[in-house]
């Protein structure tokens, strides 16, 4: 189990990493580097739900706080919108 997760989080730590803007791969970087080892099975397939987001819905998301209806008010989009580089 526990290999299984390590290789869930690696999967996530690369799609943070490399999104298609530096921005995006700063900010997202940044936010799963810093949470992703206090997630749990559930919070790592929320944030990979989060992840699959275009990079413009998650911009938009954090700065300006305006979430898509596809958006999920959930504990990911929650620690994300009051997490600060």
């Amino acid at each position: 189990m526990n290999n299984k997760l390590e290789i869930i989080k690696k999967k996530l730590i690369y799609r943070a990493g490399y999104r298609g803007t530096k921005e995006m791969d700063i900010l997202l970087s940044a936010f799963v580097n810093k949470y992703i080892n206090t997630f749990d099975e559930t919070l790592l397939v929320e944030l990979e739900k989060f992840l699959n987001f275009e990079d413009e819905l998650i911009f938009n998301f954090y700065h300006n706080n305006l979430m898509e209806k596809d958006m999920e008010k959930n504990k990911i989009s929650t620690i994300f919108s009051k997490f600060k580089l």
